[in-house]
């Protein structure tokens, strides 16, 4: 391995860097985009459950946040719950770009190291080519000098394709996969917008009891009922004509 390198001349240390960083960045990419980090299973019905039965606490919408990407999208809008329905998307839909950004996290650098290998391979030819042209001189040419150009031109130039050529693929892999997530993080949102909207009230107002007799009411306020008192002022009536009659006689 070193002989190889050694043949290939100091031009190859910029490829060997960039192919170190296009590895650990497809590893960490592999890891941080696998879908159950990014999109749980049944998290969306999970969530839709413990709002119907009414189990959404602070403590729980802090849970979730810290659960996975969409997690946090999802904690947003419960954050908003009782506020109108655009309110709630807009908050969530912010929250989902700062989510794209998140797990769009070193495609950049993996989609540049893509884009800059083939060059440093042609750098590296370049460098191989003057040393070729080196070796010309007017006592004749030096054959180990000429060797030693043409395997840094040819060593260069494949090394560059062979770290460019995964690094691009990996890039587009994950750059698909993204995208994909994307669309299906907002599908999900939106069906948890419009099944909390088109949920009932959490809270209902009882309905109320039979209306309570006016009679009982003025039991309870210390006044007789109305057919006792009517009894009552009756006999009064009779009591007083009969000892008006008395008196009268």
């Amino acid at each position: 391995m070193f002989s190889l390198i050694q043949a290939a001349g100091w031009p190859v240390w910029f490829l060997i860097a960039a192919s170190i960083a296009a590895v650990a960045l497809i590893v960490e990419r592999s890891l941080s985009l696998r879908r159950d980090r990014v999109l749980p299973p049944r998290l969306l019905d999970e969530v839709l459950s413990m709002h119907r039965n009414h189990q959404i606490t602070p403590e729980m919408i802090q849970r979730l946040e810290a659960s996975s990407p969409i997690g946090r999208v999802f904690a947003s809008g419960l954050r908003q719950e009782r506020a109108p329905r655009e309110v709630m998307k807009e908050a969530m839909e912010e929250s989902g770009r700062a989510v794209a950004h998140q797990i769009e996290r070193y495609l950049p650098a993996l989609g540049t190291i893509a884009s800059v290998a083939p060059l440093l391979g042609l750098f590296g030819t370049v460098v191989g080519m003057i040393e070729i042209f080196g070796a010309q001189a007017p006592t004749g040419t030096n054959p180990q000098q000429l060797a030693h150009g043409i395997s840094v031109a040819l060593y260069n130039t494949a090394f560059g394709l062979i770290v460019a050529v995964p690094a691009l693929i990996a890039h587009r892999h994950f750059r698909s996969r993204v995208d994909s997530y994307l669309v299906e993080m907002e599908q999900q949102s939106l069906r948890l917008i419009d099944t909390i909207r088109l949920a009932p009230a959490s809270a209902q107002t009882a309905a109320p009891a039979d209306p309570i007799p006016a009679a009982a009411l003025a039991g309870a306020a210390g006044a007789e009922p109305a057919p006792r008192a009517a009894a009552t002022r009756a006999r009064t009536g009779a009591a007083r004509g009969t000892t008006t009659r008395g008196v009268r006689q």
